[in-house]
């Protein structure tokens, strides 16, 4: 949900991500989460190591990920489908946007009913199917949920426009205009233009953060927190494993409805620049966070609130956390995720910060999501992108954090940006064409072979077009290259998992004067070796030397774990030579 970074560049925007387990089997909550027994309460507390913070998380766009009954959109079967693929990659968890009935305003974004499926997508029946499936394939499944707004369409919208006197009238937020035509502020929508539009039926303009078929839902209403907590126990209760919520900072709104402030420049719309203070993270949302922390506290098991972050430094960061503990376990840190260059001077920094900064939580990155330009577009020269983007992989996956990927991120799929304004389907995209081309091009279906349609459809016509990438860049191919990067992500997600340090260790920097190098020592919490990573960051070889007998490093040289060609399965740490764009990997002691 939302625009992209560029747009974001005064926002503090954050998105939520809920996830709430099942005791041990993760085999759904139980429906009357208040009375867990005293085992199960014991059982919890005794769990020191939830399995959140060492998981790999996958999101799929299921319009874009398999479609089973050839009409051009990925559904739910589909999913199911591809579940061998997912456990052998070693997901364990999948996080999915959207499936409830939408009007599709913004492609499930704007929902009309919380306790259903899109028949799009398929039924409830498949939907029970699919958490069954993953459970037997030991991965968890995360619903999205948006609590900020519903569709124009929603039963309760449709109720509170009727009338000024309507029951349902104070669930959203209506205002008087200034005058004739005007708005009731300059507040702006985050697809552009005003955030209010006039309903002719009551005389009123009511309030939208984002596309105007998303009114915002009135959080100061109790009726209003009551249904919206009562639809996040409803999926809880069915059994999934939690919930991404959506556009959390913008819950609440100033309540004296002042003027934001205006900001030098225009943003991609063309509209004057605001501060939007006003209207985002606004303190009453860590009041609902400390709530929903005590609902999903209240289900059996681990729990974990993941917020996806957009956030300007690392104090900020650690607000989200809770004074107490007692929001969010896993901030998403995006200020390492989405430097957007391969400046190992801003990556040593933001890295080093999240190991030191947040008072030893565990941070959570992420370089890909349906919002934003894939990471291959974004670090990539053009012509060193497959060798780039294996370094964006070890960054995720060597670093001590839980990690986020993004369905095709594991084998180079591009951004596939819409060539005509007659193309695009996301609403960004509409509005504003064509400085800003929307999100449609990071959303393209999954590559999975060499047939028609990548393997993702028998269609004439999928939603959105196959890129042409998907004769060399698709799941079969790579699974028979050794030196693809599926199987550089298999590999370092292998290493993610049963290496003691990287799984459990200190991350500490280490040559951390070198601009060109980025090095870092992952300590074996334990007896046994500790790991050195090593990323060229430049299109020059390097060599380094490493002097590591303060982290308790005796010997001489690293063995390798993973490295790229060129590189020797042992090295001398006093002369590391390392190739243009190439990763080290190796085990010290």
């Amino acid at each position: 949900m939302g625009p992209k970074p560029s747009l974001r560049l005064v926002r503090q925007g954050i998105e939520i991500v809920v996830l709430a387990l099942t005791v041990a089997s993760f085999s759904g909550c139980s429906p009357h989460p208040n009375t867990a027994s005293p085992a199960v309460q014991q059982q919890t507390a005794a769990n020191a190591t939830p399995w959140w913070k060492h998981a790999l998380i996958y999101e799929i766009y299921p319009r874009s990920f398999q479609d089973t009954n050839g009409d051009g959109v990925g559904d739910i079967n589909g999913i199911i489908q591809r579940l061998d693929y997912l456990q052998g990659m070693g997901v364990n968890a999948i996080w999915l946007t959207p499936i409830y009935p939408s009007p599709l305003a913004d492609f499930g974004y704007d929902i009309s009913n919380y306790e259903a499926i899109d028949p799009l997508y398929g039924s409830m029946a498949d939907f029970d199917r699919l958490v069954a499936d993953a459970k037997s394939h030991h991965i968890r499944v995360i619903m999205d949920m948006v609590l900020n707004h519903t569709s124009d369409q929603s039963p309760w919208f449709i109720e509170s426009r009727s009338s000024r006197n309507n029951p349902k009238r104070d669930w959203y937020i209506w205002r008087n205009g200034k005058g004739p035509g005007i708005p009731p502020n300059n507040w702006q929508s985050d697809f552009g233009h005003s955030a209010w539009t006039y309903d002719a039926t009551t005389k009123q303009w009511y309030y939208h953060k984002f596309y105007a078929a998303q009114p915002d839902l009135n959080w100061h209403n109790p009726e209003v927190q009551k249904a919206m907590f009562d639809a996040c126990r409803f999926w809880l209760d069915r059994g999934v494993a939690g919930f991404r919520l959506d556009a959390i900072p913008e819950l609440f709104e100033d309540p004296t409805f002042q003027d934001e402030k205006i900001l030098p420049g225009k943003n991609a719309f063309g509209d004057p620049n605001e501060d939007q203070s006003r209207t985002e993270n606004l303190p009453e949302v860590h009041e609902v966070m400390r709530q929903l922390r005590k609902l999903v506290d209240s289900y059996p098991g681990d729990r974990v609130l993941i917020g996806e972050t957009y956030l300007s430094n690392i104090q900020e960061q650690l607000m989200w956390y809770g004074k107490n503990n007692d929001e969010l376990q896993l901030p998403m840190d995006m200020q390492v995720g989405f430097i957007n260059k391969l400046d190992v001077d801003q990556f040593r920094t933001r890295i080093n910060e999240a190991e030191t900064g947040l008072n030893g939580n565990m941070p959570l990155f992420v370089f890909d999501n349906h919002d934003n330009e894939r990471s291959w577009d974004r670090y990539g020269d053009g012509k060193h992108n497959a060798a780039i983007a294996r370094i964006v992989a070890t960054l995720l996956l060597t670093t001590r954090a839980t990690a986020m990927t993004y369905y095709g991120q594991e084998i180079g799929m591009v951004t596939t940006p819409p060539k005509t304004r007659a193309e695009v389907q996301d609403p960004v995209g509409k509005i504003g064409w064509p400085k800003d081309k929307g999100r449609d091009g990071e959303r393209t279906p999954m590559q999975w072979d060499t047939s028609k349609n990548a393997g993702f459809s028998t269609a004439v016509k999928t939603w959105l077009p196959i890129p042409p990438s998907y004769k060399t860049v698709n799941i079969q191919v790579e699974s028979g290259q050794p030196d693809s990067l599926l199987n550089w992500y298999k590999q370092l997600i292998a290493l993610h998992k049963n290496n003691p340090a990287i799984h459990d260790g200190q991350n500490i920097m280490v040559d951390a004067s070198d601009p060109n190098v980025l090095s870092y020592l992952r300590k074996n919490p334990g007896v046994g070796p500790s790991v050195l990573v090593a990323m060229n960051f430049t299109s020059k070889p390097h060599t380094v030397a490493y002097a590591l007998q303060t982290q308790g490093i005796q010997g001489s040289t690293a063995t390798a774990l993973l490295e790229d060609d060129g590189m020797s399965k042992t090295v001398d740490l006093n002369h590391v030579m390392l190739p243009p764009f190439a990763v080290f990997i190796g085990a010290v002691q």
